[in-house]
């Protein structure tokens, strides 16, 4: 039974697999607008009531992590080792998946073109987005023994998963969880002290005046 059940979930992964690879490659090719799901499935060798087993709308086909995405995240904070703080176990799963999916990855690319240049792509993964958001604060309230209701689980939640798209490799996304465990306070503190670096126009000013 055992191997049996086995069997049948690779072959439904496989069949996820085909039609969101089947999917991609259509929406680069012809763009978001000018495919169907009818396209998408005989492209994928599959009946259209299977594709839409698998995914509920034709948005899904280009988000097939979301469940892993989400799943992931909530474990990362749920299963921590002993004596690791929720932001530090936050911290390196996102670092971990960055290193994973990398950066020059051309399919990741083309998911990033296809995504930005589609409104309703756009509107879906924000959507989206906001689902993980509620399950990471639900996730962090729970750990932290506090109502879900407190805003500051919302607060932590939508930062943390907002640093991805702000840090351009795993340092900038350390430095990122320090300003979230620590504050900004000692950050700008720090950089008010500093001399403030003339501008490009102020340059030019004072070129000028020395003449």
């Amino acid at each position: 039974m055992t191997e049996t059940m086995g069997r049948r979930e690779r072959k439904k992964a496989q069949t996820r697999r085909a039609l969101a690879d089947a999917a991609l490659a259509l929406f680069t090719e012809k763009g978001f607008d000018n495919v169907g799901v009818r396209e998408i499935a005989h492209a994928a060798d599959v009946a259209l009531s299977t594709l839409f087993q698998h995914f509920p709308s034709k948005e899904a086909l280009v988000f097939d992590m979301d469940a892993d995405l989400e799943a992931g995240l909530v474990a990362a904070v749920r299963d921590r080792p002993t004596g690791q703080s929720v932001l530090h176990a936050l911290r390196d799963h996102l670092i971990a998946r960055e290193q994973r999916r990398g950066t020059d990855d051309p399919a990741r690319a083309a998911h990033v073109a296809l995504v930005n240049s589609t409104p309703a792509l756009r509107e879906y993964a924000r959507g989206m987005w906001l689902r993980h958001q509620d399950a990471l604060a639900a996730a962090i309230a729970e750990a932290a023994g506090v109502s879900r209701d407190d805003p500051a689980t919302t607060a932590l939640a939508r930062f943390a998963l907002e640093c991805p798209s702000l840090g351009r490799d795993g340092q900038d996304l350390r430095h990122l969880f320090d300003l979230l465990e620590h504050g900004w306070g000692d950050w700008l503190t720090d950089h008010e002290r500093r001399p403030a670096r003339p501008s490009q126009g102020t340059h030019q000013h004072l070129k000028e005046a020395e003449h």
